[in-house]
């Protein structure tokens, strides 16, 4: 018998095993997205767990769709677009529908009190990473018909300019390019251990509330109810204050300058730029994005990045200190193009000693070396299918092409072995033994992310 041909057929029986998984998956992930899809044009997260429209996600959606489905990524764009304040901001969720499974809803967060809200829907008065620019971006980079949706970003991309200069505006405190959150909501990372020494110097009063998250999901995979008592007294504050940003910025206990929002935005200024110069004209506008972008990127480096970590960390404005723990989103700069590269490969030796082992998938939302680490508790150190993107497009920036394979591989895997989950477990013995993924099932943005891997 010819060893070396039963190798090279063994070998080809697994390749072929393997494609065929990932193309039916692809019909999986398609299929979770057209599920998930609601009238008015948007798609919701997960079923039961998140209802509505939420901003960050429908921009990671609209990626996915756009592979088959351009048309609905365009709608899924311009339906969240189509709830923009008068004043540019662009919140976190729009409640296109009724729906009482989700706390807290409309009713509570009373975008109304803003003078600026949209009229159209109802809001929330909380935003989430400017990510939109560099989805645009993306989606003409995917198109077969660059003409048309080159026309569609025409007619939206003013919108998203729009959502950056109010930023600049109004949540530039120290006119120094980087902009705060006044809600760990909006830095998308909602329970992470970063947050805690803050909340440690909050003193909440006790709230009533009747909480849905936990009816669909472990509650040990979920933020406590003593966390979910501060995230409701920061947005009663706001609403004390009719959402109004100076005064936010004067009186919340919670002001940050978070390392991904911040380059989420540097990002989608970098796309925006890109954009207008294919559009041509819009030079005032190329010069504004130019201006703080030069800003923005100077100021990021001084004063984000920590030279004895080696790391981009926080900002606690309020406090007036650096919070200095290490997250996925402190390699989210690699995205932007904001290190240099002596000071990427000091990050990238980061990832590797403390997210990468030989018994981790990268890349945990936070830090595995710290005694704060929850594999399993949702930002407090789950891996996270859109901040792999987000890692893997900045590895690729840099060309650190094998460690981007790794990324994107080991995403893939994940998903292979746990489903479309939420988030994921990112401890390698746990996975090979059970699988395990948390959250929601059926996650839209897994599946989406997922089908934009697959085409890399």
């Amino acid at each position: 018998m010819d060893t070396h041909k039963v190798m090279c057929s063994h070998y080809n029986t697994v390749v072929y095993d393997i494609l065929f998984m990932k193309e039916d998956l692809q019909i999986e992930a398609q299929k979770i997205l057209d599920e998930n899809a609601q009238e008015g044009g948007f798609t919701i997260p997960s079923k039961g767990l998140y209802p509505f429209q939420w901003k960050w996600d429908s921009g990671f959606i609209a990626i996915g769709l756009a592979h088959y489905d351009m048309k609905r990524a365009q709608q899924e764009i311009s339906s969240l677009l189509d709830a923009q304040w008068e004043n540019g901001f662009i919140p976190h969720i729009v409640f296109h529908n009724e729906s009482d499974s989700y706390f807290p809803g409309p009713d509570f967060h009373q975008s109304f009190l803003h003078p600026l809200a949209s009229k159209k829907y109802k809001t929330t008065g909380l935003t989430q990473p400017p990510v939109l620019g560099f989805v645009l971006e993306k989606m003409l980079e995917i198109s077969k018909n660059a003409s048309s949706v080159m026309s569609f970003i025409k007619t939206h991309i003013d919108k998203v300019y729009e959502n950056h200069r109010y930023f600049y505006t109004n949540r530039d405190i120290h006119n120094e390019g980087l902009v705060y959150i006044y809600h760990n909501w909006e830095s998308g990372t909602d329970n992470s251990p970063v947050w805690d020494e803050i909340w440690e110097t909050v003193d909440a009063p006790q709230y009533t509330f009747q909480r849905k998250d936990t009816t669909h999901v472990d509650a040990s995979q979920r933020p406590s109810d003593k966390e979910y008592n501060l995230y409701v007294h920061v947005i009663e504050i706001a609403k004390k204050y009719q959402y109004d940003d100076q005064k936010i910025a004067a009186l919340s206990p919670f002001l940050v300058q978070d390392p991904l929002f911040n380059a989420m935005l540097i990002r989608s200024n970098e796309a925006l730029m890109n954009l207008y110069k294919r559009i041509g004209g819009n030079q005032e506008k190329i010069d504004y994005l130019t201006h703080h972008q030069e800003k923005s990127k100077a100021r990021f480096n001084e004063k984000l990045f920590d030279i004895d970590l080696n790391a981009y960390i926080y900002f606690d404005l309020r406090n007036n200190k650096p919070i200095r723990h290490i997250t996925s989103s402190s390699f989210t700069p690699l995205y932007a193009g904001i290190p240099s590269k002596d000071r990427a490969e000091k990050l990238i030796q980061v990832l590797l000693d403390r997210f990468g082992g030989e018994d981790q998938y990268l890349c945990a939302s936070f830090d595995p070396t710290s005694e704060l680490y929850n594999p399993k508790k949702y930002w407090r150190g789950p891996i996270w299918m859109n901040l792999n993107w987000l890692l893997y497009q900045g590895l690729k920036r840099y060309e650190y092409e094998a460690l981007a394979e790794r990324v994107k591989n080991e995403s893939i895997e994940l998903i292979t072995s746990s489903g479309f989950k939420e988030y994921f477990d990112a401890r390698k013995a746990i996975q090979e033994a059970s699988g395990r993924g948390y959250g929601g099932d059926n996650f839209s943005w897994s599946a989406a992310l997922f089908i934009d891997l697959l085409h890399e």
